[in-house]
């Protein structure tokens, strides 16, 4: 019964991270009709973007530290009622410092409050399926380019964007609160096998874990891999737009990343349970560097749409095992605050992107640089994932049979 209701954690995960994760990317439908009806620069509005992630990392750590401590189920709630409360809020800025603070600050910590708990949560109901289970709750958040964007293009299209933005905020509260109240602590831990060392390292304090080398490797290959796809992903619709594609071709290539993004989730998910989830990574990594740099030689819809396809199976893939890498690696006790302070450095570089690809574009009037620059970060990524240490060899001892 409780492996059971184990997949019902996972479902309201996916939900919430596709209408948290969904509601604040979305903003790159946002970008030009902002900019067109206000006058804000693109620069600015992508800024908020930053702010999303800079709020989203350093509440990820705190939510994580909650959740340690109180249980998952208060940390999303009050993440469901602050990201709807955000995209309320937003849609009735009057000026660009206002939209950035409450944007980028109220919608970056309601995002906090779902990803880390939820991904952290998940790996604690699972053994056996762990990869899967994980990659289908980082799916929902795959699925948010073919929702959430599509549908904010058509409320901008048939009304303004301030209408889409209030209409997606009530959203968020309909959807997300009953879904949080499904969320529930994971169960107690299996005891190791005999000569088997228990898995994680359960002796582990949490300055012993913040300190430790598997800790600094994953946090610099997390940071690294979201400054890579951060901007590509960002830019999109504003990239394709420059190259002279329709508006709508343009949101659609976008949402066939996500798709790509959606498959790459759970064939990823797979692989890592058959493979080892850091071999996967490493192999995701190099192709996220190849989907990246392709995009500086894209011009016409086909050639957007291959690149799409290889750029999203790629980041997506890779995104939720660096959770199941974590509890390979860390005791499920302290898994809220170790992962969410991963997520905490990862979200440092999810800042760049937006920020330096607005600045790009206002600066020398096109996106190929952004590009340039996101091949080079995905081959460090590459590189320090290699680093990775063998559970053996790490003070955590070695994992459990699958």
């Amino acid at each position: 019964m409780k492996l059971a209701y184990g997949w019902v954690i996972v479902g309201a995960g996916a939900l919430m991270g596709c209408v948290a994760i969904g509601a604040l990317f979305s903003l790159a439908v946002f970008l030009q009709p902002m900019s067109d009806a206000t006058g804000w620069s693109r620069t600015g509005i992508s800024t908020a973007m930053t702010l999303d992630f800079l709020t989203m990392g350093v509440a990820a750590f705190g939510w994580g530290v909650l959740t340690d401590r109180f249980g998952p189920r208060i940390v999303v709630l009050s993440g469901a009622v602050l990201l709807g409360l955000g995209l309320v809020l937003a849609s009735r800025a009057t000026s660009l410092l206002e939209f950035q603070l409450v944007y980028g600050v109220l919608v970056g910590v309601a995002a906090g409050a779902v990803f880390a708990p939820m991904m952290v949560t998940v790996t604690g109901w699972f053994e056996k399926h762990r990869g899967l289970a994980v990659s289908i709750v980082s799916a929902g958040m795959g699925v948010a380019p073919m929702t959430i964007s599509p549908f904010a293009q058509w409320l901008i299209s048939s009304y303004d964007w301030r209408t889409a933005q209030l209409v997606i905020g009530i959203a968020a509260w309909v959807l997300l609160v009953p879904a949080a109240l499904l969320v529930r602590r994971p169960p107690a831990a299996t005891a190791a096998a005999p000569g088997v060392p228990a898995e994680g390292g359960e002796d582990m304090t949490v300055s012993q874990a913040l300190r430790s080398p598997q800790f600094i490797v994953l946090g610099l290959t997390f940071f690294c891999c979201c400054a890579a796809h951060s901007g590509p992903i960002f830019h999109t619709v504003s990239y394709a737009l420059a190259c002279g594609l329709p508006a709508m071709t343009a949101v659609t290539i976008y949402s066939v990343e996500g798709l790509a993004g959606l498959g790459g989730r759970i064939v990823f998910g797979l692989l890592g349970d058959r493979f080892g989830a850091r071999r996967v990574v490493v192999v995701g990594l190099m192709l996220q560097a190849l989907g990246a740099g392709g995009y500086y030689f894209t011009r016409d819809v086909g050639e957007f749409y291959t690149v799409a396809i290889l750029f999203g199976l790629a980041y997506g893939g890779v995104m939720p095992l660096y959770a199941v890498i974590a509890r390979e690696y860390f005791p499920m006790r302290i898994m809220g605050t170790v992962f969410g302070g991963a997520t905490m450095i990862s979200s440092l570089g999810m800042a760049l992107g937006p920020a330096a690809g607005g600045w790009i574009f206002d600066t020398f009037g096109g996106y190929g640089y952004l590009y340039i620059g996101s091949f080079g970060i995905g081959l460090a990524a590459v590189a320090i994932a290699l680093a990775f240490p063998s559970r053996r060899a790490a003070s955590s001892g070695a994992p459990q049979p699958a």
